[in-house]
């Protein structure tokens, strides 16, 4: 049984940061993608950013140069560092795992954690 656990939301004033934490249990962690989407009130679910088990990453535009995605496999730990928040960035971030057995594509989701930012 798959289990994502996100940790590290919060409130942030506008220009700050947080980093985000998943922690993965109950699958080889190191040969899957993990991803952070995020979803606002009243939108749908987004990418935000995603890094294979090489460590290849992709950004959406809206936060290229602002957010940085990283994992450590040893930890079964996936992170997101955010920098220079904006209003547009509150959202409550979800972390993302994705599998694939037997070419079939399976995708676990954790909890979420809230993200504000505000002043």
């Amino acid at each position: 049984q798959v289990q994502l656990v996100e940790s590290g939301g919060g409130l942030v004033q506008p220009g700050g940061s947080l980093r985000l934490s998943c922690a993965a249990s109950g699958s080889i962690f190191s040969i899957h993608t993990m991803g952070w989407y995020r979803q606002a009130p009243g939108k749908e679910r987004e990418l935000v950013t995603t890094i294979t088990s090489g460590g290849l990453t992709n950004y959406a535009d809206t936060v290229k140069g602002r957010f940085t995605i990283s994992r450590d496999n040893a930890k079964n730990t996936v992170y997101l560092q955010m920098n220079s928040l904006k209003p547009e960035d509150t959202a409550v971030y979800y972390c993302n795992q994705v599998q694939y057995v037997l070419s079939r594509k399976y995708e676990y989701w954790g909890q979420g954690t809230q993200v504000t930012v505000s002043s």
